[in-house]
């Protein structure tokens, strides 16, 4: 899916439609510190094997996270995720 780098749409805080660009998330590395990763680093460490099972009927594509910064206000908000196979932000 092909993606302009410009799009023209609704902005929560100016509340009216305005010029917004496109940018597209990263994940970024998960800290350490979290109780969630704290506690899959204590189960993993000593014997035994992985902590859960991983899912047998995994997804075919990932969710694409964007990200909308309006030109006016210089405020950002997240678009809904979809799924798609090939993304790509392209000039217009």
């Amino acid at each position: 899916m092909k993606m302009p780098r410009e799009k023209r749409t609704h902005c929560p805080t100016c509340r009216k439609h305005t010029i917004h660009e496109v940018l597209r998330v990263k994940k970024r590395k998960a800290s350490e510190l979290k109780a969630g990763q704290r506690q899959f680093r204590r189960v993993l460490s000593g014997y035994g094997g992985f902590p859960r099972a991983l899912p047998s009927g995994a997804k075919p594509t990932k969710k694409v996270s964007l990200l909308l910064k309006c030109k006016t206000c210089k405020k950002s908000h997240n678009m809904t995720g979809f799924r798609v196979k090939k993304f790509e932000i392209v000039e217009s």
